[in-house]
């Protein structure tokens, strides 16, 4: 591992090895580029607190460790009363893990506000399907007369959740399957939900920021 940028202390990962820049080596939150998406270098990096967010356009993925880091309790979902009604009347079946690439297509297909494009390109959904087939990451599933209508995936790593992507075709879709997430967290013992990044959705559910020196505690790294 050579380090790229020693201002801001960015780092090229090796091709030989699967190592990733330590919490001491961190600056900024974009931490490393390069390496590829073998399941092993995947799974360490999500246990090191480090996610891929895009390749760019010279074909290099882009490692990030936020700063702040935006997180969930599942027992601090918040819960509007519209969003109670949907889960009650609104005849959504729920599912886990039975059409994961589908929702992988559809998080990358649905259009969201000041996206011009999405970061889950073919080679995303291929590493991210052979996790799932290796039982490190999973989907919930959201279906309405049949048809998946929302839902998210993520990867499981110890006791925490860490949530990749959301979609809903139709209102609160998404939101239910995110409650599901919790309901099945609580009750199998998974104490945190990673969201990455702080955004007014993910906020308005409960999910606050913490920073990247609490979240490698949480995960028990040093």
């Amino acid at each position: 591992m050579k380090i790229l940028d020693k201002k801001n202390k960015i780092y090229l990962l090796d091709d030989e090895n699967f190592d990733f820049p330590t919490l001491e080596m961190m600056k900024d939150d974009l931490v490393a580029v390069g390496g590829d998406f073998h399941p092993q270098r995947l799974l360490n990096a999500y246990e090191n607190g480090i996610f891929p967010w895009y390749i760019d356009d010279y074909g290099y993925i882009h490692w990030f460790s936020p700063q702040k880091r935006m997180v969930l309790k599942p027992q601090d979902m918040k819960v509007s009363k519209s969003l109670k009604k949907s889960i009650s009347n609104k005849g959504f079946v729920i599912k886990s893990n039975e059409n994961f690439e589908a929702v992988m297509r559809s998080c990358a297909n649905i259009k969201r506000k000041h996206e011009d494009s999405t970061w889950i390109s073919e080679e995303f959904i291929e590493a991210y399907t052979n996790l799932f087939e290796l039982d490190i990451a999973f989907s919930i599933e959201c279906y309405l007369d049949d048809e998946l209508v929302g839902g998210l995936y993520g990867l499981l790593i110890g006791d925490v959740f860490c949530g990749e992507s959301m979609f809903a075709k139709v209102t609160d879709a998404s939101k239910v399957a995110f409650y599901h997430l919790c309901q099945q967290a609580e009750q199998n013992g998974i104490r945190l939900i990673d969201c990455q990044v702080h955004n007014n959705h993910l906020a308005s559910l409960g999910a606050s920021e913490i920073s990247r020196e609490e979240y490698f505690e949480i995960l028990g790294v040093k």
